[in-house]
């Protein structure tokens, strides 16, 4: 994992003990922290500049002034809610970054005050996207030999997660709301944390095949416990999450929060994975520390006395691939213009990352099959869709711009012919299948090697490729439940919550691939080596859990905080004028606090005395009026924005340009979410997502060079479904 070792990443302020740090460090990178009086000298022959704006800064540190001056450095500029428009000036923390990209509003129990996700979530993503970016820039400076500007607003990186608000919003004008232990889908809302005996587990029935066995375990072991089962003879192969009948659901979901009440953490965790439910026990930030998986992956690094999260993902070098082919040009613009992927991408972590890539100007080809279409292809969260359509899905839309699509059965014969060339033709591979799977297909690290020794395979899944654990059953929510994300998500008199229809692991891990591959992609152009790269999400969640880690071993065991913060005299949520209508504030220490109070007209006393009086004040104000005044008196504060703010009201938002307007074949033209990375110098537009073997023909005809004659006969032979 030396990839950045002969490169220097000066810092200002605290970056230098950031994740996008750690992140540079974890390749070998060496941090330099600098101060505002050296910063000029020190960027002498840096690499990369990690710079978090303020409207303060000296003009020397304006991107066109860098750049004119250090021509060859990437400078990563992070900023919260962007360098213009009306909230340049605003402060920003992880409280109002989520307040105002539509996080917060989401997360909690109905029926109280929204409740921040564990940490600094929203800001440890906008790192990890700020890593893709810088690395994609990097590999594009390895043929250019130019630098340039990246661009990251945390707020715009927020938005970014709240697909299915924003498809629910477009095609329905619905509002998702905050659902406390349950996911909020656009159809249904599907409860997911239940208490056990002594702890919480995370579970949820999943539609169709891909949870049949595990619902059919559930009931199962429902019957053998003796207690009432509802679920017992359904037909798990069509069972739909999103059309389920409203008082079947809570029939059910009575039913298994009995059962789960008579279960303990130990018998989740032994007899639950015996039998493949799919249930994970809601853990603690320090029960990570003794797991036997992480610990045969290698994962911590021993700081004496602590143990420490250390890499992000793991790489197996692969054999040399002799010289590296010649970048080949490209109409798209973009840093990873000429790259070529091979996606065999499944729901929303692989999807994502070739998004990204294809996002970024790479040309992707999608393999997939009407055998076993994604699960964004079936599932229909609104009105526009119908079932058994695989091609009007807005939830495959959002996630699939960018690529072209090959409908192949692969277990077909005469599929060989085709994929095969793909493999050679190809400089990346991603995939997100469970551990084992594309080695079943024939298709594992090593037999993609021996077709094309210099290419670099990127697996995602929940445990890693490796460990004990490797082959189990996992989705977005079992990585937040095995890190304490959800452990320390919620108030500490409740039990912990989920952010309802956002997720986290399944859009932060894919950042984290595509930098491990644009990394990889360069060290193959200085080196000749191919790749197979590992990424687990339970590692990813667990490099955002990195100051609970350190706190379980050093202070008092963490705990749900609800919305205070250790690091701020008092922050919170307050009722706002409006129905569900809230402000976030946050004073950072006492000063800041008694100008509250002034404002308020209310007496300086402890936060925990006067919080109904400011809760009464609040609730007659505007929530947008109130924060820009708070923030005119340097006050950090913001209102909690829903889906409606987001895309109809925000212009500070809408001048990211988060979206871009698609004309879809079947949807018609709506707006897309871009990939939230704004570059300096070399950029490209995204394209609309493809019908299922839309390019098929095209693919085979013009890349793999297949006789059409012989096109025409695997056709009729079923290969490409």
């Amino acid at each position: 994992m030396n990839m950045l070792a002969a490169h220097r990443v000066v810092t200002l302020g605290e970056e230098a003990d950031g994740a996008l740090a750690r992140f540079l460090v974890s390749l070998g990178a060496r941090i330099e922290p600098s101060s505002e009086d050296r910063i000029l000298e020190d960027l002498a022959g840096a690499s990369f500049f990690l710079h978090r704006w303020r409207a303060r800064d000296r003009a020397e540190l304006l991107p066109p002034n860098l750049a004119t001056r250090f021509p060859r450095l990437i400078h990563v500029l992070l900023s919260p809610f962007g360098r213009g428009g009306t909230r340049a000036e605003w402060s920003g923390s992880e409280l109002t970054v989520s307040a105002l990209g539509g996080a917060l509003r989401l997360t909690g129990d109905p029926d109280r005050a929204p409740v921040k996700e564990a940490l600094d979530a929203c800001l440890f993503h906008t790192d990890m996207v700020a890593a893709a970016a810088a690395l994609a820039a990097h590999f594009e400076r390895g043929e250019s030999d130019r630098g340039q500007t990246i661009e990251i607003c945390a707020q715009e990186v927020t938005f970014s997660r709240a697909v299915n608000p924003i498809l629910v919003w477009q095609f329905d004008r619905r509002k998702l709301r905050r659902t406390g232990g349950a996911l909020g889908y656009g159809r249904a809302t599907v409860r997911c944390i239940w208490p056990l005996s002594d702890g919480w587990c995370f579970h949820t029935l999943m539609t169709g095949r891909l949870g049949a066995p595990a619902n059919q375990a559930l009931s199962d072991w429902m019957d053998e416990r003796g207690v009432p089962n509802p679920l017992r003879g359904t037909d798990w192969l069509h069972y739909d999450r999103s059309a389920l009948d409203p008082t079947t659901r809570t029939r059910w979901e009575n039913a298994i929060a009995l059962f789960f009440s008579t279960v303990s953490k130990s018998d989740i965790v032994r007899e639950g994975q015996r039998r493949g439910i799919n249930a994970t026990v809601v853990c603690e930030p320090h029960d990570a520390l003794a797991d036997p998986h992480l610990q045969a992956r290698e994962f911590w690094v021993e700081h004496d006395p602590l143990r420490v999260p250390g890499r992000f993902f793991r790489m197996t070098d692969g054999p040399m691939a002799g010289t590296p082919a010649a970048p080949r040009a490209t109409d798209r613009g973009g840093p990873l213009s000429g790259v070529r992927v091979l996606d065999f991408s499944w729901a929303l972590v692989g999807s994502i990352t070739t998004k990204i890539l294809g996002d970024l100007g790479a040309d992707v080809v999608k393999v997939e099959s009407r055998t076993r279409p994604c699960l964004s292809r079936l599932d229909r969260q609104v009105t526009a869709s119908r079932t058994g359509n695989l091609d009007d899905k807005p939830w495959f839309a959002h996630l699939n711009t960018s690529k072209r699509s090959l409908a192949l059965d692969l277990k077909a014969r005469g599929s060989r012919e085709v994929i095969e060339p793909l493999v050679r033709w190809a400089d990346l591979v991603v995939e997100n299948f469970s551990p084992g799977t594309m080695d079943k297909l024939g298709l594992g690290y090593a037999a993609l090697a021996r077709l094309n020794p210099g290419i670099i395979l990127v697996s995602g899944s929940v445990y890693g490729q490796s460990g004990p654990l490797a082959r189990e059953w996992g989705v977005d929510g079992t990585g937040a439940a095995l890190s304490g994300r959800t452990y320390l998500t919620g108030w500490p008199d409740r039990d912990p919550v989920i952010p309802s229809a956002l997720p986290y692991g399944d859009v932060v891990v894919p950042y984290v691939m595509a930098a491990a591959a644009a990394a990889a992609l360069q060290r193959r152009r200085e080196s000749g080596c191919g790749a197979h790269i590992d990424t687990s999400m339970y590692e990813v969640c667990l490099q955002q859990m990195y100051e609970a880690l350190v706190q379980a071993q050093t202070s008092q065991v963490p705990t749900r905080p609800g919305n205070a913060d250790v690091r701020s005299f008092h922050q919170a949520v307050y009722p706002a004028l409006g129905e569900d209508r809230w402000i976030a504030i946050r004073c950072t220490d006492r000063s800041a606090w008694s100008r509250f109070c002034t404002l308020a007209g209310l007496r300086d006393g402890e936060p925990e005395a006067v919080a109904g009086p400011v809760a009464s004040w609040t609730a007659n104000q505007d929530a947008a009026e109130l924060a820009n005044r708070l923030q005119h008196e340097g006050i950090d504060a913001a209102p909690l924005q829903d889906i409606e703010d987001l895309m109809e009201n925000d212009a500070a938002l809408a001048a990211q340009s988060p979206l871009v307007v698609l004309d879809h074949p079947l949807l018609g033209a709506f707006p897309h979410l871009r990939t939230p990375m704004h570059f300096s110098r070399s950029s490209s537009e995204p394209f609309r997502a493809p019908r299922l073997g839309e390019h098929t023909r095209e693919i085979v005809l013009e890349i793999v060079r297949l006789d059409p004659r012989r096109f025409d006969e695997l056709e009729a032979q079923g290969v490409f479904q």
